[in-house]
């Protein structure tokens, strides 16, 4: 049952124009955006108001995330949340801090009884800041139902903000789904760049296609006077006149947020940073944000011969919207065949698209060469699907088993293929040099796990293929490289030259153990480097420093002023501590000792008098 209708305040400058620098609904790297960003000047300190009666009922302070957030709880069920503060209202400031001399703790997260701190609609409740994960001043805004579910705040058509401005449409992407698909006569995802006419898109080419197709959309959406590139929060594709899928974002779950990996195109994503939402519901999506009516979750089944005239309209909260048309015709594949004008060198390449490896031979012939997969000592003969600049594409079905390698005009390359393994079921795999454990909800769609070692690197998957919930994987590596265990944990490698702590567990065989959200590279490296401090200032009222760690990273900062425990607030991004005073008619004097130490156990200690 929905919650009663409810009158909420806008929280900065009520009554004013107001513009939005983040709407709800935006792809961020693992979750969907849950709220309102809303633009505080480009400064901090903006009285931030309580947008309707309740009480606050939890209450946090972290370093990242949603740095220092207020929960307020309505009558009427629903939360409102207020994050990036920084600073708290008062009797919650003093609650607060005598809470965290008790915790000995800077980061931690209350639930106040229902009476404590009540508030009224328009009370102040905080300042605007730029507390933990936020990238610039700005009040982040939410608005959920007792089941943590996010609700779009612009559906209560606050009047400070204005929009009439229609979303922009930039590419089309078009992915095969079946290994007779084709796009333009090839197996591959293509894209096409729009031609805008006010808010009427269209591209100039027709599509000809066959089988089942996958349709996605690049599109983003702006605010009247803001340049920022918001989320589109509705997609709806109709096909022929007829309406076969549509997304809503709003009523999230928060805890199925991280499912954005198969709401876009994780892959393209990824790599290239562009995202494109998918105008089909993807196979491990249980989002409840879809309505797709033509049996296929969305998906188009092109015939030959026949004609589709597609519609995709993106609709943003003030119901502001903008059309893509085009043309599919339906074509019955057939064997092409072109070749490059200069001759190449012999390679091969290969490239997985759902359950089909596409393998693409080229040679210096201008005659197609078969291609063969190896399996076992056993080959099999793959005959080209077609040939383009001299490229000749063999596609083959990975649910009817995992070859070895492919063999092409003397060529050989490893695949690397382990296992086949399916989602939505718990399973192990080993080898020689690792162990992996997939829980039931691990994968979104079946996973063929390709693993490698080489210099030490331990390859378990891709980096661009998600996972809905961690895999547990077991190393063993080289131990001539580890000279003290205890300093040694995995570290993800990722793409670049970054190196994420991973932490682990070290077995008696000289194994170890850690869990990822992440599939991809991994290395067992030592950090025996203590923490950096360096003082910054120190007075009677206060004093700083500025702390950092070149590998593992931080795990634990503790200051005592003559022995006595003193609280110590962390910005990551500035790499500062600095102290707050219990009593504030206290002086600090004395000695402070400041011990840092990371996550491998690496301690440092400053020693000081004020």
């Amino acid at each position: 049952m929905a919650p009663e209708p409810i009158d909420f305040l806008f929280p900065i400058k009520p009554g004013e124009r107001n513009y939005l620098s983040g709407t709800m609904g935006e792809i961020r790297s693992n979750h969907f955006h849950g709220g309102l960003d809303i633009k505080t000047d480009q400064r901090e300190g903006l009285q931030v108001y309580a947008a309707a009666d309740g009480y606050i009922s939890r209450v946090k302070q972290s370093t990242y995330g949603y740095g220092n957030i207020i929960f307020v709880t309505h009558p009427n069920g629903l939360v409102t949340t207020y994050a990036h503060l920084s600073a708290f209202g008062q009797p919650l400031t003093d609650y607060i801090l005598k809470q965290q001399y008790e915790k000995k703790s800077f980061e931690l997260e209350l639930f106040p009884e229902k009476g404590m701190f009540p508030v009224k609609r328009g009370e102040v409740i905080g300042l605007s800041g730029n507390t933990g994960g936020s990238g610039g001043p700005h009040l982040h805004f939410e608005i959920r139902d007792g089941n943590d579910r996010l609700y779009n705040p612009l559906k209560y058509k606050f009047q400070e903000v204005i929009d009439t401005t229609p979303p922009e449409i930039f590419t089309l992407g078009i992915t095969p789904l079946r290994i007779q698909s084709r796009v333009n006569n090839e197996f591959r995802r293509a894209e096409y760049r729009t031609t805008q006419k006010g808010n009427t898109y269209t591209i100039t080419d027709t599509v000809y296609a066959n089988g089942l197709l996958g349709l996605e959309l690049q599109t983003i959406d702006k605010l009247d006077g803001a340049a920022n590139k918001n989320g589109t929060q509705e997609v709806t594709l109709l096909v022929n006149g007829k309406q076969v899928y549509n997304h809503y974002i709003d009523q999230v779950p928060f805890e199925l947020s991280r499912q954005v990996s198969q709401h876009i195109n994780y892959n393209i994503y990824k790599r290239e940073g562009r995202t494109f939402q998918k105008a089909y519901v993807d196979n491990g999506n249980d989002l409840p944000l879809y309505n797709a009516t033509n049996g296929r979750q969305g998906r188009i089944n092109v015939h030959p011969d026949s004609t589709y005239r597609v519609q995709l309209v993106a609709r943003d909260s003030y119901n502001n919207a903008s059309t893509l048309s085009f043309v599919v015709k339906g074509e019955q594949p057939t064997f092409t065949k072109t070749l490059a004008k200069s001759v190449k060198k012999t390679s091969l390449d290969y490239e997985l698209i759902g359950n089909i490896l596409k393998i693409m031979a080229t040679d210096t012939s201008s005659t197609p060469q078969n291609i063969e997969l190896l399996k076992g000592g056993k080959s099999l003969v793959l005959v080209p699907s077609y040939m383009k600049n001299s490229q000749s594409v063999g596609l083959f079905d990975l649910r009817a088993g995992l070859p070895d390698s492919v063999r092409f005009c003397g060529v050989t390359v490893p695949f690397h293929f382990e296992k086949l393994v399916p989602a939505g079921q718990e399973m192990a795999f080993a080898n020689s040099y690792l162990k992996v454990l997939f829980d039931k909800r691990s994968l979104y769609d079946t996973l063929y796990l390709q693993t490698k070692l080489e210099d030490n690197v331990f390859t378990v998957g891709d980096f661009f293929t998600p996972l809905l919930q961690p895999i547990k994987v077991t190393i063993k590596p080289d131990m001539t490289a580890v000279k003290d265990k205890s300093k040694a944990a995995v570290y993800f490698l990722g793409t670049g030259r970054g190196r994420g702590f991973m932490g682990g567990t070290w077995g008696e065989d000289n194994t170890i153990t850690f869990s990822t959200k992440n599939m991809g590279k991994f290395k067992v490296l030592e950090d025996t480097k203590a923490p950096t401090i360096r003082l910054l200032s120190k007075s009677r009222e206060q004093i700083s420093f500025r702390i950092g760690d070149d590998l593992s990273g931080l795990n634990s900062y503790n200051a005592y002023i003559n022995g006595e425990w003193l609280l110590m607030k962390y910005e990551h991004k500035k790499a500062t501590i600095w102290s707050e005073k219990l009593n504030k008619d206290l002086p600090l004097s004395g000695e402070v000792v400041l011990k840092v130490k990371d996550n491998a156990g690496n301690e440092a200690t400053y020693t000081t008098t004020i």
